[in-house]
Parts: structure tokens; sequence; C-alpha cells
């Protein structure tokens, strides 16, 4: 250190000739990029966490946009999986957005969403054969009647996480689609003994819900634990359904909890890591089985009975 008018520590009597900045050759600077140690002018200086940046360094320590997106997915990913019932929820948050576009379709006269997501027996006939609805439908519910979303919301979070957690992520999933595609059975099984309702269509996710119950109260009595509280709760909404004008599907009702039973049934017959192969042949089975009887029509439709 000098006294005086002299330079202090740290500071260059003149400027060095390799005191330019090396995108600007005529403006004089003494900052370094932090990475690279370039000298930088006040123009091209890019503030970081750690300290200043050159442009180039800047774009090179930015990951392209397929890696960010890649990163994202990842974090999202193990987010998703740090849940305690994630399939629980994805089912929740769907049934929730698809309500929404149906409320909003409907509030501006239209009734699309529901049309094109909803089952009636008839599409499972040859010429309207549109199997998909047997998925969608239990995705979707009644716009005019709030609480048929939030009531099954309601159950399936308070039994459908719990169920999740017993017996994986998997085979939850599986058992509530196999559940859902039951209740949509259901529905085109009644048809054989009233002609009638091939044509009605129905919403909703109370076949599925129903499914998870079921599978609830088959654990329950697997772990001999009492089953009279969960069993009388069953019985008691099932029996609702049919209170005559209720506009409630019974029969929805009814094919999700024997799927739901049945596919409970297989989960519990193979557990162990050894007989993994054995659980996954079973659900195999039954979903074959689901998928045979969702043809049945092709062989002996109820359209028939009318005619005659």
């Amino acid at each position: 250190m000098t006294n005086g008018s002299g330079p202090a520590f740290g500071e260059r009597v003149e400027p060095g000739p390799d005191d330019v900045c090396y995108r600007h050759p005529g403006v004089r600077s003494f900052a370094l990029c932090q990475r690279c140690g370039r000298t930088i002018c006040g123009d091209c200086q890019v503030t970081s966490a750690v300290g200043v940046l050159c442009p180039e360094c800047t774009k090179e320590m930015r990951a392209p946009a397929t890696k960010r997106a890649a990163r994202s997915t990842r974090v999202a990913g193990r987010r998703i999986a740090a849940m305690d019932a994630p399939v629980t929820y994805g089912v929740m948050l769907l049934c929730a957005v698809v309500f929404v576009a149906q409320w909003l379709s409907a509030t501006f006269g239209g009734n699309e969403v529901t049309a094109a997501l909803w089952y009636a027996p008839l599409y499972s006939m040859p010429g309207v054969f549109e199997p998909w609805r047997m998925l969608t439908v239990m995705f979707t519910h009644s716009t005019g009647f709030i609480f048929h979303i939030l009531f099954n919301l309601y159950a399936l979070w308070l039994f459908g996480r719990n169920l999740e957690q017993a017996i994986g992520r998997g085979a939850f999933a599986v058992l509530y689609v196999f559940a859902g595609i039951g209740g949509s059975l259901g529905v085109m099984m009644w048809a054989y003994f009233d002609p009638q309702s091939l044509v009605y269509p129905t919403v909703g996710a109370s076949g599925a819900i129903f499914g998870v119950l079921a599978a609830t109260l088959v654990t329950m009595r697997a772990a001999r634990v009492n089953v009279t509280s969960l069993a009388v709760l069953i019985a008691i909404n099932f029996a609702i359904g049919l209170i005559p004008g209720a506009q409630i599907s019974w029969q929805a009702h009814l094919g999700g909890m024997v799927v739901g039973a049945a596919a409970m049934w297989v989960i519990l017959a193979t557990r162990g890591v050894r007989r993994r192969k054995q659980r996954v042949a079973g659900l195999v089975a039954l979903g074959a089985v689901l998928v045979l009887a969702s043809g049945a029509y092709f062989v002996v439709a109820p359209a028939a009975n009318l005619v005659a």
C-alpha cells in the first residue's frame, strides 16, 4: 500500500494489453469471467451465484431444453413416487379434470364431453362398437348433482388410499380398472333382462369404487378383522340404488363389487415374491374373462328380444 495519490493494492498502475473486453476490444475492463477467466465489460457481464460470467459460459452452463425437460420429469416422478397413494390421487385428479370439462361444456349449452365418455349397452353392439367407453365412463359424473362426484371422491380417498398401500400401486391400479370394467359389464348384462336399457347411458366412478369397497372387505376378512361395519355400509349404499326413481345404476355397483372382489381374491391368493408370476397370470386370466364378456353381444345380442 502506498500513501498519497498512488495506486492502492490490487489495482494496476496502467491497463495492460489484455485488459479489454474479449467481445469489445475497444472497451477497457478489469472484470474476469469466473469460469473461463476472459476479460468482460459491463455490457457483457452476466451475474450468477458464483460471480460474473461471460455470455458463452452462461450458454454452456444452461442445459438444453430437452435436458431441462427430462430433469423436470425425473423430479416430478420422484415426487409422485414419494406419495403414499399416487394411483388414488391420480384417479381423483383425473375425475376432477373431466368433471370441470363436463361442467364447462354443459354451461355453454352443450353436452359433448359427457356424451363422448358415457357408456350405454348400445355401444357394445356390432356396428356401433365403442369398447373404450367401458373405461372412460368411470371418470365421468353427473354435472347436475355436485354431490355425485364429491361422494365418490371422498369414498375413493377414504378407502382407496388404504387399499393401495396394502396391496401396492400396480395391483391397485389393475384392480380399479377391472372393477370399473365390471361396473360397465353389469350395466351391459342387464340389457338381457331389460332390452330397453340398451340406450340408457350411465356415468360415474361408482362401479369402480364399489369394487374398491368389496376388495377392502375381502382384505379385512382375510386378515380376520371384524367386517360388520363395512358390510353394513356397502349394503346400505347398494340398497339406495334399488329405490325406485333414484336414478342410480345398481347394476354398475353389483358388477364392480363382483369383479373387485374377484381381483382381490387373486391378489391375496398369490401373495409373496415367489408367487409374483402366478399373480400376473391370474390377473391376466381375469382380464381375458372381462374382455370376452365385453364381446358377449357379438354372440347373442339383447336387441333380438326387441324384435320378438
